[in-house]
């Protein structure tokens, strides 16, 4: 780990709650346009607006559809959506849901952790989401990225090995010099696999009190609670 010269973070999950961000939002926005709709679960929204998440980036990995960025794949996703649910709503009403992605809540934990290891080495997403997407979160959240990199920079979604190895390119570093933090074992398998150092940090409330934990899985160079311990052992690493 000594050897690592920047902190590359997965964001969705990791360094932000997206599952309580886009429930508030939607709670609201249901308030506005749906107010005789008591069935609707804002937190139930909220997954299956994620539950697409995934495969409307597939075909663009697989090369059938040109790069497309994610805030137009989530505009596309919360349409079909909506249109499942019965849900009517103008262009003005469905962009300012869209955008709640932009205005994502960190977990209590980001910011302080961020700036910590952003005192050893510079930090910066490793993300899916488009650069005003990233930047507007981060202003909205306080996150201190030293720079946006992400799929719109490299044209690339993760896991595909050109989302990371182009990352590093970009940074002039070998992969090895990069480390790769997120809450996802697949993300992190991947990297591994691209020859960059690896950290799982545990978010068991990623999907809700009721949700899925998987914890690590893999041989990753660091497991930690929280980003702030993440700067804790990435310190004592480099004091050793």
């Amino acid at each position: 780990m000594m050897d690592v010269r920047v902190a590359l973070f997965d964001v969705f999950g990791t360094v932000v709650d997206w599952r309580s961000g886009i429930a508030s939002d939607a709670r609201h926005w249901f308030a506005a346009h749906a107010p005789d709709r008591v069935d609707l679960d804002p937190f139930e929204f909220a997954d299956r607006w994620r539950a697409r998440y995934q495969p409307s980036m597939q075909p663009i990995r697989d090369g059938t559809r040109g790069f497309t960025a994610l805030d137009v794949l989530h505009r596309e996703n919360l349409v079909e959506l909506l249109s499942e649910l019965d849900l009517d709503a103008d262009d003005e009403a469905v962009d300012a849901l869209n955008a709640a992605w932009h205005a994502l809540p960190p977990w209590p934990d980001s910011v302080a952790g961020l700036a910590a290891i952003r005192q050893l080495m510079p930090v910066a997403p490793l993300s899916n989401g488009n650069v005003s997407l990233l930047l507007n979160m981060a202003r909205n959240a306080g996150l201190p990225w030293d720079t946006i990199l992400g799929a719109q920079v490299v044209r690339a979604y993760k896991p595909t090995p050109e989302s990371y190895l182009r990352t590093a390119e970009l940074l002039d570093l070998e992969p090895g010099r990069c480390l790769m933090v997120a809450a996802h074992n697949d993300d992190l398998a991947a990297a591994q696999a691209c020859g960059l150092r690896t950290a799982f940090v545990r978010r068991p409330l990623e999907h809700g009190p009721d949700g899925a934990d998987p914890g690590p899985t893999g041989d990753w160079d660091i497991v930690v609670r929280d980003l702030v311990e993440l700067g804790a052992v990435l310190a004592q690493t480099r004091r050793s």
